[in-house]
């Protein structure tokens, strides 16, 4: 068997595994089976079909490299200053220029947990300790840089950074358990997404085979600090 087929096998098994989880090591042992679901997919008229005919990606420069592990989201604050990122151990990194240096962290848990590893996947075991920075969006007017992390929900840290503050954990009595992505529109209101209500990013592999659609977009206020849901989809059996 030639390497490339080793690893396609490899893989699939792994798939197999993780959606079935036969040994019950990872949480998707506590959440109920599901029988089957209905994934509602775009309409292929909708993907774009404008082609980068010239490979112009291919020319781009790799910046960065093995210099932080895991960057998810980026963000430039109102000064144009940047970038910042959200990085496996759990801090949000500012480059100045020159070097990397801390600016925030969601945590104030981490002591030796969650100290630099030589794997992003060394990570995984503590990142519901050490809390994983996803989306970052910085309110233009005041500086406050908003954070979603994954385990600690929508939080905030000032324009001189540290301790993010948590702004919310649930929506509507339900818990937010992996949220992702943000956004923050002209009057200030924040809309970010909750990408489930069963699995934690740690159980990402599982979220993924179980193609279960629990997903949330949700509305933060800051003047009424309330968060409501704009849409929801829960799996149909």
């Amino acid at each position: 068997m030639t390497p490339r087929g080793f690893i396609g096998v490899l893989f699939l098994l792994v798939a197999v595994y993780c959606g079935l989880d036969p040994f019950k090591h990872s949480a998707i042992s506590e959440f109920p089976d599901f029988v089957s679901y209905y994934v509602d997919l775009p309409p292929w008229s909708h993907v774009p079909t404008d082609k980068d005919d010239q490979n112009l990606l291919q020319n781009s420069t790799i910046m960065f490299l093995n210099q932080i592990q895991g960057p998810e989201s980026m963000a430039f604050d109102p000064l144009g200053r940047g970038p910042y990122t959200g990085v496996a151990d759990g801090r949000v990194l500012f480059w100045d220029g020159l070097k990397w240096n801390d600016f925030a962290f969601t945590s104030d848990h981490r002591k030796e947990l969650c100290g630099p590893k030589p794997s992003p996947w060394g990570y995984l075991k503590n990142e519901h300790i050490c809390g994983r920075p996803l989306g970052l969006r910085f309110d233009k007017k005041t500086g406050d840089l908003y954070i979603a992390d994954a385990y600690f929900g929508l939080m905030k840290v000032g324009p001189e950074g540290g301790l993010a503050t948590s702004l919310t954990s649930e929506a509507e009595g339900v818990p937010l358990r992996f949220t992702n992505d943000l956004d923050i529109d002209d009057e200030g209101n924040v809309y970010f997404t909750d990408s489930s209500t069963i699995y934690q990013r740690r159980n990402f592999m599982q979220l993924v085979f179980s193609s279960e659609g629990t997903g949330r977009v949700l509305k933060y206020d800051p003047a009424t600090k309330q968060t409501t849901v704009l849409s929801e989809e829960y799996p149909i059996p």
